[in-house]
Formats: C-alpha cells, sequence, structure tokens
C-alpha cells in the first residue's frame, strides 16, 4: 500500500513538474510573440511615415512635370522684354531640380519596396510564434494541412520551410516584376502628361515601356524555371519519382509498381518539374482518397508525346459529377494548371469503383505559353 502511494507521489510530482515545463515553454512563446507584435506595430508606424514622404515627393515630381510644357510666369528686364538669361537660368534650375526629385523618387522608392519586404517577414514571423503557441498551448494540428502520422518536430521544420520558400519567393517578386510594374507606372504617367504636347516623346517612351516589358516576361519565366524541386538537380527526374514512390510505400505500405521508360533527357527543366508536381499531387490523392490496394506509374514516349501515367484500383470517382459542382477534389485543378503552363494535355479517367488514372501528355518540343 505505501508503495503503491509512493509510486503515485512520484508520478504526481513528476506530472507538476512536466506541465510547469510545458506552461514556461508556452509563456515563453507568448512572450516572444508579444512583443515581436509590438515591434511590428512600430515598424509599420514608421513604414507609413515614410510612404508619406515618398508620396509628397511624387506629388512634387507630377507638379513639376506638369508645369514642364508651359512657362507661366517669365522673367523680363528693365525695358519690359523677354529676359532671355533669367528664362534660361530658371529652365535650368527646374531641370536641375526635376532630376533631383526623380533621384529621391527612385530611391526612397527601393528603399519602401525593402521594407515592405521586412515588414512581410516580421508578419510570417509573428504567425510562426502564434501558430507554435497555440501548437503548444492547445495541441493545435493545423499547422500542417496534412499531417497524419508526422512526428510534430517534422511538422514545425515543414511549416519553417514553408514559410521561408514564401519570404523567398515574396522577395523575389518584389526584386523583380514587382519593381518593373511601378517603373511602368510611373512610365505610363509620364505618356499620359505629354502625349498631347509632345507626342515624339510619348511614342519613345512607349516603345521603351515594350522593350522594358518584353524583358520582364522573359525574366519571369526564367523565374518560373527556377521554381524546381532540389530532388531533381539530386536524382534526376527518373530517380526523383522513385523517391516519391518510396516514401509512399514507406508511409501507407502500398504496392506500387514502375515502369520508367521515357528518357528524362527529352524534357526542359521546367516540364521535368511539372512531371514530377503532377506525379507528387497524384500520388497524395491516392493515399487521401482513392482506398487503393496497387498502383502504377509509368512514364511512356507515345507519338511525339512524353506521357506519364498514375493508375490505381481504389474507389475512384465520378469526374463529371465533379467537375459539375465546381469542386476542386482530389488536386485536379493543380494538375490542370500545371500541365497547361507547359502547353501539356491533361487527362483524368475514373468511374465510382473502378480505380482512377492520370495521364500527363507533354508534346516534344512544347514551349511554355505565354
Amino acid at each position: 500500500m505505501d508503495a503503491a502511494k509512493s509510486s503515485e507521489d512520484i508520478r504526481s510530482v513528476s506530472d507538476a513538474r512536466i506541465d510547469g515545463l510545458r506552461a514556461e515553454a508556452s509563456e515563453a512563446v507568448g512572450y516572444s510573440a508579444n512583443t515581436l507584435r509590438t515591434v511590428g506595430q512600430r515598424y509599420r508606424t514608421a513604414y507609413a511615415e515614410d510612404f508619406n514622404r515618398w508620396q509628397t515627393l511624387r506629388d512634387e515630381l507630377d507638379e513639376l512635370e506638369r508645369g514642364r510644357p508651359e512657362i507661366h510666369h517669365r522673367p523680363v528686364d528693365a525695358n519690359g522684354t523677354e529676359d532671355a538669361a533669367a528664362v534660361a537660368a530658371e529652365a535650368g534650375a527646374d531641370a536641375a531640380r526635376l532630376q533631383v526629385l526623380r533621384a529621391d523618387v527612385e530611391t526612397l522608392g527601393r528603399e519602401i519596396g525593402r521594407r515592405q519586404t521586412e515588414l512581410a517577414k516580421l508578419e510570417i514571423a509573428l504567425r510562426n510564434l502564434e501558430s507554435t503557441w497555440l501548437f503548444l498551448e492547445r495541441g493545435d494540428s493545423s499547422l500542417v494541412a496534412d499531417a497524419d502520422g508526422l512526428p510534430t518536430d517534422v511538422q514545425m521544420r515543414i511549416v519553417e520551410a514553408q514559410e521561408s520558400e514564401r519570404s523567398r519567393i515574396a522577395q523575389e517578386v518584389h526584386d523583380g516584376p514587382a519593381q518593373v510594374l511601378s517603373n511602368a507606372i510611373f512610365q505610363v504617367e509620364y505618356i499620359e502628361r505629354v502625349i498631347e504636347s509632345d507626342q515624339r516623346a510619348a511614342r519613345t517612351e512607349l516603345r521603351f515601356l515594350r522593350d522594358l516589358l518584353r524583358r520582364e516576361l522573359g525574366s519571369v519565366r526564367t523565374f518560373i524555371s527556377q521554381l524546381r524541386p532540389p530532388v531533381l538537380d539530386e536524382l534526376g527526374l527518373d530517380g526523383a519519382i522513385s523517391d516519391a514512390i518510396g516514401r509512399l510505400t514507406a508511409l501507407t505500405g502500398l504496392a506500387i509498381g514502375a515502369d520508367l521508360s521515357a528518357p528524362a533527357e527529352r524534357l526542359t527543366g521546367t516540364q521535368q518539374t511539372v512531371v514530377l508536381r503532377v506525379l507528387q499531387e497524384a500520388l497524395q490523392n491516392v493515399r487521401k482518397h482513392g482506398a487503393a490496394s496497387a498502383v502504377t506509374v509509368a512514364s511512356a514516349i507515345e507519338g511525339d508525346d512524353w506521357t506519364l501515367t498514375v493508375r490505381d484500383d481504389g474507389r475512384g470517382f465520378d469526374v463529371g459529377a465533379v467537375a459539375a459542382r465546381g469542386r476542386r477534389n482530389f488536386g485536379l485543378q493543380f494538375m490542370r494548371e500545371r500541365a497547361e503552363l507547359i502547353g501539356a494535355r491533361f487527362e483524368v479517367h475514373s468511374r465510382p469503383d473502378g480505380g482512377t488514372l492520370v495521364r500527363l501528355a507533354i508534346p516534344m518540343g512544347a514551349e511554355e505559353t505565354s
């Protein structure tokens, strides 16, 4: 009896100590979140002040540029005639001020852009801390959309990697396309001001704008092609496919056969990325929805097409009914949009209790659509 009571006392003390440590950890995370929230509010206030200063400079620049076509007050000499020297000096001063204003607006605009990125990073960090607090305080499982069976530390690493990648992409988009679009807006506004009074200058600006946007379109396509899973570089397409199959087999015990006979080198880097993403989504759908006992993954050359197929013997579904209801189950929209990006054809064949076949057909030599 005494021994049993002693054991209960030990467990009670141990439980109290563990609960105390958990509460301490939760309190520490909550304190960090509150501190970061306060810093973020101060950062937003400072950012708003700088943004207002930039807007004031832009308004001054607009006003000065609008006044350039005509001089409202022309200096005259003692005889009442126009003072050419004074007019030239005034024009020179306006030109110098215009140049300084343009430089200030551009410099401060770039700085504001950087601060927007930093503010976004702070907000991401705050969301991470808030999610972590919920995770500790309530056992919240919403950190990962599909975290069944994953250890907590793996879930947290997934969240961290996701947020890091989102931040990196946001930075890339800001430094590239966003900056170019901002400059394009400035140019359009300038063209609007001069198109009536100086059509030659307007046509010149339009040509420059066209070339700028054309170059940026190429940059965006390059950026898209760089969103490439590292596993493709490490293992190649066939190796990456085998890796995805092996992961699902280890997780579910599914019997997954593979017949990868199509040469991966026939595809561009972007096309390989789409193939892998479509395969990963198709396999996830099998795991989450298919209730299959066997899956077959195959790549082949069929006529002028490089094809990937994923076939399972699961419960299937009514493709027409899903489409008619506008539902995006099974990741169909995700896979179809990926296929359209590279000019490929995407097909799904399924029926209730009849399994599902996902097919991606990439025309050889197909290029990304604009």
